[in-house]
């Protein structure tokens, strides 16, 4: 009897849900509140959102006044009623609009001289982020700095004829230049400002607001995922397809280092429109060592490349609006999908790339014969055997290159989602030990300092908004192309991501002004390795190829002519 009782039940409930869902109706259509007679564990097991109750109302299920839940932290600082976004818990910086009502027609020097007298922090904060950039343009003299030294130790320990007595004995190196070799790393400079960054903020406020910002106010994903993005795009396996994918350009000549140049410089950024930048960035500059830099260009042609590939990468992941931190940034709220993104942006990137390499080309195109026959000489002197064993080339199968593929998606999938990227990346680990045959050794030393890098370069860059925002906001009033240089520099001195992010805070900004500040932002985005997340991952690739570091300088120098190239792309298309 049971068992037809059952059935029936079954049934039943079949029977209403066909009625349900022939009216239109589902349980979820209907409204759920904490006060409709159903219990949370009810709502739980409908399997519905339900309205719950707000602070200060009383729960039916427990009879108590409802309190809000807050870390161990404490409450928070400030509400999102204030800060327009999540709550935060450290006291600085002041949200933007709490400034406001006393600023009503202020002048832009009028704002940022009130907002100084009102929390001294912000000017504070701000020197100490003016100091670090300049400290990157100071690294190469460090590294010069260092090497003098080391040189001198290296004679020192001749002189006192200093011989190894045990094999496990260390060779005694110089403090000094120890140090100023740490202080020419560029990808330690924002890190290192970080403390003196803490100091500020003890002074001005306190040791508890600084750990609250650190803790809960700042995200790390874009750190975290670009050491992750950096090990998964660098293994073999990935390495191999991508160089197998872009042979088919550099086979239109030959497999010639020019061919070469010009196959990875046009085709790899535009990866970036759907792989991310950084995994574009670390493929390109894998291939561009090995192609190209390793036959020991001119210092002229190593800066070249190098900077058309910052500017590129900066530019090429335009093509959609869902790769691109930023892109990412304001693609939502002004509701650009991926046709707006490529007829607005897309198409004169993919020009500006091509234009840009082109005019390098011809001006390097003795370089380049020159560069084709030191790859002939290094070919017959190895007869075809590559020295190295991590250039070995032996087939991998195709499920490896499936997993791996699959690793790199589940990366990208995931990328605002730390806990799985990072769980998918120690499976990705598990991987590699069990197929060593078809893998290289990781070097996670790059990738780690560049994640240093970046971690730093949001703690300090996190508390620009209060002179960013007026500066981006008075822009709307000097016309587009006016807004577009002021944005481009902008972002040579912050992440472009930064300045696209507090563009989009700015009420009621008009499209063409939106555009501008977007094109800037994408374009400035060679002239510095901090103008763009993924250049320190490039420099940190491609450091090693330049004798004493990469100069800020050259780099800037050599960046300004694609750069503009893009400029007049995006202003007169």
């Amino acid at each position: 009897m049971m068992r037809y009782i059952i059935i029936m039940q079954k049934i039943l409930s079949l029977l209403v849900m066909t009625v349900v869902a022939a009216m239109g109706l589902s349980a979820q259509d209907a409204p759920h509140r904490f006060d409709d007679g159903h219990s949370a564990l009810d709502h739980a097991r409908m399997k519905v959102h339900f309205v719950q109750p707000q602070e200060g109302q009383l729960c039916p299920d427990c009879g108590e006044v409802v309190r809000a839940v807050h870390s161990h932290a404490g409450s928070p600082a400030w509400g999102s009623h204030y800060t327009g976004k999540e709550e935060q818990y450290s006291r600085f910086p002041v949200p933007l609009s709490t400034y406001a009502p006393e600023e009503s027609g202020m002048s832009l020097w009028q704002i940022l001289v009130h907002r100084v007298q009102a929390d001294p922090f912000n000017l504070a904060a701000t020197i100490v982020f003016l100091l670090a950039i300049l400290h990157t343009f100071a690294t190469p003299i460090f590294q010069r700095m260092a090497h003098k030294l080391q040189k001198r130790h290296k004679e020192n320990l001749l002189r006192s004829k200093f011989t190894i007595l045990h094999p496990d004995q260390r060779v005694p190196v110089s403090l000094m230049s120890t140090l100023l070799h740490f202080l020419g790393e560029v990808e330690v400079v924002f890190g290192l400002w970080v403390v003196p960054f803490c100091l500020v903020c003890v002074h001005y406020y306190s040791l508890e607001d600084f750990l609250r910002y650190i803790d809960h106010d700042t995200s790390f994903t874009e750190p975290l995922f670009v050491a992750v993005v950096m090990l998964v795009a660098s293994s073999r396996p990935i390495y191999r397809l991508a160089e197998n994918t872009l042979k088919l350009g550099a086979s239109l000549g030959k497999g010639s280092p020019a061919a070469w140049w010009l196959s990875v410089l046009c085709l790899a950024p535009l990866l970036g429109s759907f792989i991310t930048e950084p995994a574009a960035m670390t493929l390109s500059a894998i291939l561009l060592g090995k192609k190209i830099y390793q036959l020991k260009p001119s210092a002229s042609l190593c800066y070249a490349t190098i900077a058309l590939l910052f500017v590129n990468v900066s530019v090429g992941g335009t093509l959609t609006h869902f790769a691109a931190p930023p892109i990412v940034m304001v693609a939502g709220k002004w509701n650009w999908d991926m046709a707006h993104m490529f007829t607005h942006f897309g198409w004169k990137a993919v020009v500006g790339i091509i234009v840009a390499n082109m005019l390098y080309f011809v001006v390097f195109r003795k370089e380049f014969r020159r560069l084709a026959e030191v790859q002939s000489r290094l070919v017959t002197a190895e007869g075809g055997v590559p020295t190295a064993w991590e250039d070995r080339q032996d087939v991998i199968p195709l499920w490896v290159y499936a997993v791996s593929i699959f690793f790199l998606g589940w990366t990208v999938f995931f990328s605002h989602h730390p806990a799985i990227f990072v769980g998918g990346f120690l499976f990705f680990l598990g991987f590699t030990a069990a197929t060593p045959q078809y893998q290289n050794v990781f070097s996670f030393k790059v990738p780690m300092m560049v994640a240093f890098f970046l971690a730093g370069l949001l703690i300090l860059g996190g508390v620009q908004g209060w002179w960013m925002q007026p500066v981006l906001q008075a822009l709307a009033e000097l016309g587009a192309e006016a807004t577009m240089c002021v944005a481009s520099v902008l972002t040579a001195f912050n992440d472009n991501a930064s300045v696209t992010f507090l563009s989009s805070t700015v009420p009621n900004l008009p499209e063409e002004i939106r555009y501008a500040i977007v094109a800037g932002a994408v374009t400035g985005g060679g002239l510095t390795v901090i103008a763009n997340a993924p250049n320190p991952a490039g420099q940190a690739i491609l450091g090693k190829y330049f004798k004493g570091g990469i100069s800020a300088g050259l780099l800037l120098l050599w960046a300004l002519l694609p750069t503009v190239i893009m400029f007049l792309m995006f202003t007169l298309f």
